[in-house]
């Protein structure tokens, strides 16, 4: 089946299921690791037939990109929830203190998948674009609430990215890598503090 030939959902039964695929599909995904599955054990994790995941989907791969957009957007939600809202100068600590937590409730898939999503996304071109894409996205939005707070400091694009990138990284290392012999109190507070050095 051709990618124009594939199906697209309209009716409220038809779009539930093929959402029931998507999500059964990445969590399989996730929990089995994207070379260990195929679309047979997608169609029987989802109670469909194989016939049935390729009328939506083209393949695995096709299942994989989809879901790991929707989880990469959902890491997206916990900035967004601060696009309209007043930060005061002496609430920007609380405010990325917030917004860490957040990011790191929404790390949800296992450990081993996010290993496999990182190594995956230094050699496959389309991972890497949903992973740049997400900087970016992430980037843009931080700018605004920034600007929106004036906060508009020179070179706030470069900051901004710079931040998001130590917002990642910390929200890996809390959610994934959880070393014994690291505070990770006080390694949240050394972020936060460069965070605001770097805006002020």
């Amino acid at each position: 089946m051709k990618k124009n030939d594939l199906r697209k959902p309209i009716q409220k039964r038809a779009i539930e299921k093929r959402n029931q695929i998507l999500e059964c599909g990445f969590n399989l995904i996730c929990e089995k690791g994207y070379h260990n599955i195929d679309c047979i054990d997608i169609a029987k994790a989802s109670n469909v037939s194989t016939g049935t995941v390729y009328q939506y989907f083209k393949d695995k791969r096709d299942i994989f990109l989809q879901g790991l957009k929707n989880y990469s957007d959902s890491l997206l939600f916990p900035i967004l929830e601060y696009e309209n809202k007043k930060i005061k100068a002496n609430g920007l600590k609380s405010f990325f203190k917030k917004l860490i937590l957040n990011n790191v409730d929404v790390h949800t898939i296992s450990k081993s998948a996010h290993e496999e999503i990182m190594s995956m996304r230094h050699s496959d071109k389309d991972v890497n674009k949903i992973f740049k894409d997400f900087e970016i996205n992430a980037t843009e939005v931080l700018v605004n609430i920034l600007k929106s707070n004036n906060f508009d400091t020179k070179d706030i694009y470069e900051k901004c990215h710079i931040i998001i990138g130590w917002i990642d990284s910390l929200c890996h290392e809390l959610a994934y890598h959880k070393h014994s012999n690291l505070n990770y109190n006080r390694m949240t507070d050394i972020v936060i503090n460069a965070i605001i050095n770097l805006i002020i």
